[in-house]
């Protein structure tokens, strides 16, 4: 960043220099962290390019500004910039500059949900391309084609746009500004596509290109949760922490600049305490996340789940289902919902939120799409009975898991995998599912899971459901049913008082602590 005194003397500064020292200094400024400043410099050397009567240079200097304030979320000033430049070139429609401003101009219509317009935009943009050599065009004209293509649900065809533009800017004269822009730009295209392996490749090229210049600051904070995110995906556990407190403090040293990375570094460093069972930090890392504007869902709730809060873990998930949200997010929720409906004792609205979810995933090319719907059509079969069922989804989205080298996920599919071997009456397949997920967690040091797996083993069906007498199998088959204590009377032909004492015992012999735990158990158990 720029030092106080740099700043504060720059607009006396900026009066007395020409317009292509200005746009130097400003693309400078802004590789080196001062945002800010480098949008003054940008206006001001609009302003004498205009005044020089060079109005496409005006207008580049236009499009770095409404680029830069578009990617720090400033919608309302961005746009006011872009109509001023769309106005500079008026009477040259055609040239580069204009495309580059056509490119916003899409990307302005999707964030608004007009995709019509913004795949006219696009095309626009992609014509000017196609009429002159501009390097930065033909990569920014074909970033937001393939924007438009992934939001029309052309996956396949917008992924493969995204490794042409990956390509040129490894090869072309790009801009260093266009390079980072549109490494991380195609980084959260992939992500948008469900195609984790895909983003794991780019960041790893983003991550030799932002070391090979040591001097640009303004996409490091990024780069570093891009890592720390593949890592975590990827089971490299302690270095993904690293990494997400190195984003985290990062955004601490430049918060007046790049706010981005600040509530995506705190979420990723809340998800790793989390999934490590170190609740105290997870909850101090989404609240700053939360601080920072960053959502800190499902994570926060699915911590509430595995400390035992089921009842405020359900209400969470049930408020966050009835919310909007983008279509990765939305696939995560519905995800953990499936997890803890089940907990709960809500088998059909958690096979609702399975349905859902394979709705939204169905037409995503990409192997992490297919595993979450898989995994979540496998515990739900489960938990309804049919473990034949189960199994075939669930064999299916731990092989996606496998292939993707998703150790953790594919391990918790192992799980549930586990249980349905036990249905089925073969324990022996069981326990060797547990080991295998078991070592995972032990070598990840995920030791809520860990715990989960022991525990299972505790209370499987073989060691316990003999525990319990045979009116009190009736009598939580019943409970799971959403029966009431007077309906099981009336179906059991007893007393609402020995319905009472029947229930005391159950939870007492299982050590339970409500009747909604004593539904999952007899769902997860195969007591009904």
């Amino acid at each position: 960043m720029l030092p106080p005194r740099a700043e504060q003397s720059v607009s006396a500064r900026i009066e007395s220099r020409r317009p292509v020292d200005l746009e130097r200094e400003a693309i400078a400024t802004y590789l080196a962290g001062g945002e800010e400043v480098s949008a003054e410099l940008w206006e001001r050397a609009q302003i004498e390019w205009e005044h020089a009567n060079d109005l496409e240079r005006a207008a580049r200097c236009v499009f770095w500004l409404v680029l830069d304030l578009f990617n720090r979320g400033e919608w309302a000033r961005g746009g006011g910039w872009l109509s001023r430049g769309l106005h500079l070139l008026e009477s040259t429609p055609n040239c580069p500059a204009a495309g580059l401003l056509s490119a916003l101009v899409s990307r302005q219509s999707l964030k608004h949900g007009d995709v019509d317009a913004a795949a006219n935009a696009a095309r626009h943009s992609v014509d000017i391309a196609r009429a002159y050599g501009d390097p930065d065009l033909a990569v920014f004209s074909r970033l937001v084609f393939a924007q438009v293509q992934a939001r029309r649900g052309q996956f396949t065809e917008a992924a493969a746009l995204f490794d042409e533009i990956m390509v040129a800017v490894t090869v072309d004269q790009v801009s260093p500004i266009a390079v980072g822009v549109v490494y991380c730009a195609v980084i959260d295209g992939c992500h948008a596509l469900f195609d984790l392996g895909r983003a794991r490749e780019w960041t790893a090229a983003l991550s030799r290109w932002s070391a090979s210049q040591p001097t640009v600051v303004a996409f490091q904070g990024k780069c570093l949760v891009l890592r720390a995110e593949i890592m975590r995906f990827s089971g490299a556990w302690p270095e993904a922490l690293i990494e997400a407190q190195r984003a985290a403090d990062w955004s601490g040293d430049h918060k007046s600049s790049f706010k981005y990375p600040a509530g995506a570094a705190f979420y990723e460093l809340a998800e790793i305490h989390r999934l490590r069972g170190d609740w105290a930090a997870a909850e101090a890392a989404y609240r700053q996340a939360s601080d920072h504007g960053q959502m800190p869902e499902p994570g926060l709730t699915l911590a509430q789940f595995a400390q035992g809060k089921t009842d405020i873990a359900a209400a969470s998930i049930r408020r966050l289902l009835s919310e909007r949200q983008s279509t990765v997010m939305r696939a995560s929720i519905f995800h953990a919902a499936v997890e803890i409906l089940i907990a709960t004792g809500d088998v059909p609205s958690a096979r609702a939120a399975a349905d859902e979810l394979a709705r939204l995933t169905e037409h995503y090319y990409a192997q992490p799409a297919r595993a979450l719907a898989a995994h979540a059509l496998g515990a739900v079969c489960l938990a309804e009975g049919d473990a034949r069922a189960a199994v075939r989804s669930l064999r299916e989205s731990w092989t996606l898991w496998q292939e993707l080298e998703a150790p953790y996920e594919a391990a918790r599919v192992r799980v549930v995998l586990g249980q349905a071997c036990w249905k089925l009456g073969d324990d022996a397949a069981a326990e060797l599912e547990l080991d295998a997920a078991r070592r995972v967690f032990e070598r990840l040091s995920a030791m809520p899971d860990v715990a989960r797996v022991d525990a299972l083993r505790q209370r499987s069906r073989g060691d316990r459901g003999h525990v319990l007498t045979a009116r009190e199998l009736e009598v939580i088959g019943l409970i799971a049913k959403g029966k009431t204590n007077r309906a099981i009377a009336q179906r059991l032909a007893i007393s609402e008082r020995t319905v009472d004492r029947h229930v005391s015992n159950i939870l007492l012999k299982l050590e339970l602590p409500s009747r909604s735990a004593a539904t999952a158990y007899a769902y997860e158990h195969g007591l009904i």
